[in-house]
């Protein structure tokens, strides 16, 4: 009953993989290891999310790659905690998006699963958005999905905000039923921003954020993208929200710690009126993540949504940084026990669906 869960998400930071028990009632975290891309890999990654020539054979050799990469993360995992591959049933891989298009019908996450599972002698399952979009769905998020397996309450109305590349939410209500979408940038235009300016993957706490003031004009002219009035279901990704299209609302002038500071504020208003709009009767807020910890970020959204208890998932029995490997490996049990595992309400697929396809040890 152990599986394996791989994500790499929109920020391109590195490799999450999670060591998952599900023998109890609810996902037992077992073990996590954590493998940071290479500079070169990340470079390549964000120029494959552009039309070039030779893409097609330059993202064959960078799925390699990455198959390579999640092999040696989870054999060195296995051998941290002293288990064998025979031991996992299975392993659930995300891959690494670099097209997410699923107003024209597709959506493409580079990882060589079936290299993947050569490697490791361990059944991999993956491409679990297409079979989604293909049923007239977004093909995300698709973690909503397991948060209602895990952590609904039977009489609290939950929130869990998901703050990785792209912001994203589920709504856990006792009233109706799970709702889940994406509320906008989360910490990719912050990481972009402070990669140019500084030369740093991230902004710490949003500390270079806190430093800065908001621009009122730019604010405005960011959160007035057409993704944020659109009603769910919906999704997004950097093929909208990305360091070009920053660059085009600028004027020029702009003191670099305050277009950090509005871009902290954006993923604040994305996040905040999502939750007003579609959970008013929300009582408690849980974060998970890579921005779960923004300090910055947490007290902009205490300040905005001040009648509901912000916390994170770890409280809830779910550690916040590792929440979605552990939903991969998730999704990787329900695809090898033929269950259906998307939301139709939070992908807008037409029906429940099987997601991934298996690719046996």
């Amino acid at each position: 009953m152990m599986y394996i869960g791989i994500m790499s998400g929109t920020s391109l930071d590195g490799i999450d993989v999670a060591l998952v028990d599900f023998s109890s009632a609810s996902p037992q975290l077992r073990h996590t290891y954590f493998l940071a891309y290479p500079d070169a890999l990340k470079s390549q990654l964000l120029n494959l999310h552009q039309p070039a020539l030779g893409e097609l054979n330059h993202s064959c050799l960078i799925a390699n790659t990455l198959a390579n990469l999640y092999a040696q993360a989870t054999l060195t995992l296995l051998k941290q905690c002293n288990i064998f591959a025979w031991q996992i049933k299975a392993i659930g891989c995300h891959g690494q998006t670099i097209r997410h298009c699923p107003e024209l019908g597709y959506t493409v996450q580079l990882g060589n699963s079936a290299r993947l599972a050569e490697l490791t002698r361990i059944t991999v399952v993956s491409d679990f958005r297409s079979r989604d979009i293909a049923a007239g769905g977004q093909g995300a998020p698709l973690v909503p999905a397991f948060h209602h397996y895990v952590l609904r309450h039977p009489s609290i109305h939950r929130v869990i905000v998901n703050i990785g590349g792209i912001s994203n939410l589920t709504r856990l209500s006792p009233n109706f039923s799970t709702l889940g979408f994406d509320c906008g940038p989360g910490n990719l235009l912050m990481d972009a921003w402070i990669q140019l300016h500084q030369g740093r993957a991230y902004d710490h706490d949003g500390a270079w954020a806190a430093s800065g003031q908001l621009i009122p004009d730019l604010y405005a002219r960011l959160c007035a993208a057409q993704f944020f009035s659109l009603p769910p279901p919906k999704s997004t990704g950097r093929d909208l929200f990305n360091l070009h299209w920053l660059q085009q609302q600028l004027v020029g002038d702009e003191n670099p710690a305050d277009v950090q500071a509005t871009l902290s504020a954006l993923t604040v208003f994305g996040i905040s009126e999502s939750i007003r709009h579609y959970c008013p009767e929300a009582e408690e807020i849980y974060l998970c993540g890579g921005g779960a910890k923004n300090i910055n970020i947490i007290n902009n959204l205490k300040k905005y949504l001040p009648c509901c208890r912000l916390g994170l998932t770890d409280e809830l029995g779910m550690d916040a940084d590792w929440i979605e490997a552990i939903a991969f490996a998730w999704l990787a049990q329900q695809a090898l026990l033929g269950k259906t595992a998307n939301l139709p309400e939070a992908t807008g697929a037409s029906h429940p669906c099987i997601l991934g396809a298996i690719y046996p040890a």
